[in-house]
């Protein structure tokens, strides 16, 4: 029996994460919404970044951590599309995928999450000495820029195991994304957003990204009603900045960005690990040519001497 297109069952894939789920069954919600006779079935599986748990993730490599698995199951048609957060997805994609949908942002910026000791406290008052945990190394090379005074310690796990070690005294703070606690139902946890001045946020920090194979345009177009274009715009310039300078998740490469008027303005961020070199520049085009801003910013930043210590960290993280 040949199922025709109309009848065929779509299945979503996702990580079995807590946000990862919420953010898998928002999609199937919404695509339910804009067709109600279609089904969506939600397959979970783990992946190598779930399953790593005692490594810092520069340590393990970069690519595909938290997505190869999903990638796999696409390629073998075990599912139709795959939901992740956009700033965990590479910038190049395996052969016969594509990113084919990116859904409306929320919040990108960074949240300082303190313990009970410290909620009279911002990042600027801490004490010196005080523990900081991230496992993010734009996090890390910014924050140790700005605060040298502050210990820094990675942290891994999920949401939730976080901030257990959080409330276990482990830190004093940890930070984590706004977009994140917030589609956890947990903005009551959020102590402090951080500013861009002091931390730019990760490419595609706060969207959505949904993966799908490149020859199924029934698929793409079952997606289309969940593209956000100003998001698409502003996280195609951030992810063309990041591809540029061949930087995985694990890199101190931080963004920002902004369309006003059909103008997308592209700051980007280059760190070494120990915080004491910062580049920062901007530039600014028209939002139809996102790709080509974050390769302009890119070339930009390395010729300010962005390349230097992106080798120097490639070099640090192999070790």
């Amino acid at each position: 029996m040949v199922v025709s297109p109309s009848t065929r069952t779509i299945r979503i894939g996702s990580r079995k994460s807590q946000l990862a789920l919420v953010q898998t069954y928002w999609v199937q919600e919404e695509l339910q919404k804009h067709f109600p006779t279609r089904q969506f079935d939600v397959e979970t599986m783990s992946t190598q970044g779930d399953k790593i748990l005692d490594v810092a993730l520069a340590k393990i490599g970069d690519k595909g951590l938290f997505t190869k698995e999903l990638e796999v199951a696409m390629l073998e048609k075990q599912v139709d599309f795959a939901v992740h957060s956009l700033k965990d997805l590479p910038t190049h994609l395996p052969d016969g995928l594509m990113l084919g949908c990116v859904t409306q942002r929320v919040d990108p910026a960074d949240a300082l999450v303190v313990s009970e000791k410290n909620k009279d406290k911002q990042l600027d008052t801490l004490p010196e000495g005080a523990v900081i945990g991230t496992s993010s190394l734009r996090r890390l090379a910014q924050l140790r820029h700005h605060f040298p005074h502050l210990t820094f310690k990675d942290i891994r796990g999920n949401v939730n195991t976080r901030l257990a070690k959080l409330e276990a005294d482990e830190y004093d703070g940890i930070i984590l994304a706004v977009a994140g606690l917030q589609r956890l139902g947990m903005s009551d946890r959020i102590h402090q957003v951080i500013p861009a001045e002091i931390s730019l946020h990760a490419v595609g920090q706060g969207a959505l990204g949904i993966e799908c194979r490149t020859e199924d345009p029934e698929i793409l177009e079952v997606l289309k009603p969940l593209e956000h274009e100003e998001t698409r715009d502003r996280c195609y310039a951030e992810r063309s900045f990041l591809r540029e300078l061949e930087g995985g998740c694990q890199v101190p490469i931080g963004v920002n960005t902004k369309i006003e008027n059909g103008i997308l303005t592209l700051t980007g961020m280059v760190a070494s690990l120990d915080g004491k070199r910062l580049i920062k520049d901007t530039v600014s085009g028209q939002a139809s040519d996102a790709e080509a801003l974050g390769i302009e910013l890119a070339n930009k930043v390395r010729n300010e001497g962005a390349g230097e210590i992106l080798a120097e960290i490639f070099a640090q993280v192999r070790q």
